[in-house]
């Protein structure tokens, strides 16, 4: 049995001791979304849809929740975002090509129709990131217009 209790107390004093350490936070600038807005001119229903179901996880400003306060659920969500960020991020819509802007449109009106996004592991905490099915066609349809835009622009030679 003394074992055990030792076991323990070593396991919660490491605990401690990791609760002083933690991941980077993605706390880029607000304007830094400013650009994709510009570009892709989304209406005011999917600008908030993409605020509250997108912006955690793919852009550079995250809005973290309590829990991010505690190792090692900060690292498990740093991996979420990096590797949300990794497929889709508007923070970085500048540095993109318009084909490559094109294909990440492509992916998300792919991604949201068939309910990929958000991911579930993010709406067991976050549920008014749920997409309705009006939600889904709006920012299908928003997306689909970008793509028009983008297969308008003339292609470099």
């Amino acid at each position: 049995m003394k074992t055990i209790k030792k076991v323990l107390i070593a396991l919660l004093v490491l605990f401690v001791i990791a609760q002083f350490f933690g991941p980077e936070k993605n706390q880029g600038e607000l304007t830094s979304i400013d650009p994709f807005l510009e570009e892709t001119n989304p209406p005011e229903k999917v600008q908030m849809i993409l605020k509250e179901s997108c912006y955690d996880c793919h852009s550079d400003v995250t809005r973290y929740p309590w829990y991010n306060n505690i190792t090692p659920v900060n690292y498990w969500l740093a991996e979420h975002i990096n590797d949300g960020k990794k497929h889709f991020n508007v923070s970085n819509w500048v540095g993109n090509s318009t084909k490559r802007k094109d294909k990440k449109m492509d992916e998300v009106i792919e991604m949201v129709e068939k309910k990929y996004m958000p991911i579930e592991s993010y709406l067991f905490v976050h549920t008014e990131a749920k997409l309705s099915d009006d939600q889904i066609k709006a920012v299908a349809d928003w997306a689909k217009q970008v793509r028009i835009k983008y297969s308008l622009e003339p292609k470099p030679e």
